[in-house]
């Protein structure tokens, strides 16, 4: 190929390349994600443009004009890398964490509203044979106790189970965040009905004397796992506060702040529901003994916990500039 034929068939590549580079650079508009996919693919595409012309035509100034492209369009591209890799490291050594730790009292409103009916409806199942009688024959309670339960755990294979749970918690996960929007309400009765039922589980557990069977189940993968769920709830439950209680913003502008955080929350308990999830597949299930399947899921609860306390701490006394917002 000769040169004339050379800068006549890739001359767009190089123009589309040079454009491209000049709005990343510029930031004007900022480029979506096929953009700088394109972006990536003419800046490789272009230097073997400039490899083959250095060795087959050796002309200074087309040769000086592909390196300059070559070299702006890699600090866009290698520079966009980094600052992604740096802007995923802030969100969880200090965005995260923050609003984790800001949230706090939200938090403990989460838990109160799961807890209590968990405890309640355990306590009464526990103690109440007209209330355990109505939960279903004894040959039904006695097949899920010594059966089902831990059947479940091992219902699927391991990798397939966890993939399954996963999904399911990130989604009750995000419906106590979205029932934020009703005020709160949709977010409340969500916690609580999940709540109820892991009281009716524990319920009947205790009432057939067999609650550590329950624990030795439920531990490994619950204690991160429903800490996950509160959070989650919490979030819903910042957003229906904002809704009803705005302070001196409007209410649209409260539910913007709001929104942004507690969609930080959730984005950021993806993590813990894949970690519980893992737990849960592999754990929960295995012939490991007890007491190792609940010292695993404790270390992860512990580990997630100081987790949030020293970086929640450390982001919210560090500069206005640098708080979670």
């Amino acid at each position: 190929m000769d040169i004339d034929r050379f800068l006549a068939v890739n001359q767009p590549a190089w123009d589309r390349l040079d454009a491209l580079t000049r709005r990343a650079e510029r930031g004007i508009g900022g480029l979506d994600a096929p953009e700088l996919d394109e972006l990536v693919r003419l800046y490789q595409r272009t230097s073997s443009h400039l490899s083959y012309a250095r060795t087959y035509f050796g002309d200074p100034a087309l040769t000086a004009g592909l390196t300059s492209l070559v070299g702006r369009a890699n600090a866009v591209v290698y520079g966009t890398r980094r600052r992604s890799v740096r802007s995923v490291g802030s969100f969880f050594s200090r965005t995260f964490p923050g609003i984790v730790w800001e949230s706090r009292r939200f938090i403990a409103v989460s838990a109160v509203v799961f807890f209590v009916p968990a405890l309640v409806i355990g306590v009464w199942l526990a103690h109440s044979p007209k209330a355990i009688d109505a939960v279903g024959s004894a040959a039904l309670r006695e097949t899920y106790i010594n059966h089902d339960f831990a059947a479940y755990y091992r219902s699927q294979p391991s990798a397939q189970f966890a993939a399954k749970v996963q999904t399911n918690n990130i989604t009750v996960a995000f419906l106590a965040f979205a029932g934020g929007i009703t005020g709160g309400v949709l977010t409340v009765v969500a916690l609580a009905e999940n709540g109820a039922n892991i009281g009716l589980a524990g319920g009947l557990f205790a009432n057939a004397h067999k609650l550590p069977v329950f624990f030795g189940l439920i531990l490994p993968h619950g204690l991160l796992e429903l800490t996950s769920v509160v959070i989650a709830g919490a979030a819903g439950l910042r957003l229906g506060w904002a809704l009803i209680d705005p302070g001196d913003r409007s209410r649209t502008e409260a539910l913007s702040a709001e929104g942004r955080r507690s969609v930080a929350l959730v984005a950021g308990l993806i993590l813990t529901f894949v970690v519980a999830g893992l737990i849960e597949g592999f754990v929960a299930g295995s012939a490991l003994s007890t007491p190792v399947r609940i010292t695993i899921g404790a270390a992860a609860e512990a580990l997630f916990i100081g987790y949030v306390v020293v970086l929640g701490r450390a982001a919210e006394a560090g500069p206005v500039g640098t708080s979670p917002s």
